[in-house]
């Protein structure tokens, strides 16, 4: 007995996550979804886990006259 074929895997829009994934735009949907998804990164609301300590730490030493 053959196996029933399985359903094409189905990209969704990264920003979104509605409509499948088009050529021109991917990972998004639309031009729509990838300018927004930009204004978000542009400013702020999207953040890369990651060391502000670190951030932090190098700028005390630079401005340190004695360290």
């Amino acid at each position: 007995m053959a196996e029933p074929p399985k359903p094409e895997k189905v990209e969704l829009c990264v920003f979104c996550r509605r409509h499948p994934a088009e050529q021109p735009w991917r990972p998004f949907c639309s031009e729509r979804c990838r300018t927004q998804d930009l204004a978000r990164w542009a400013d702020g609301s999207y953040r890369v886990a990651g060391g502000p300590d670190e951030l932090e730490e190098d700028s005390e030493k630079a401005t340190d006259p004695h360290g």
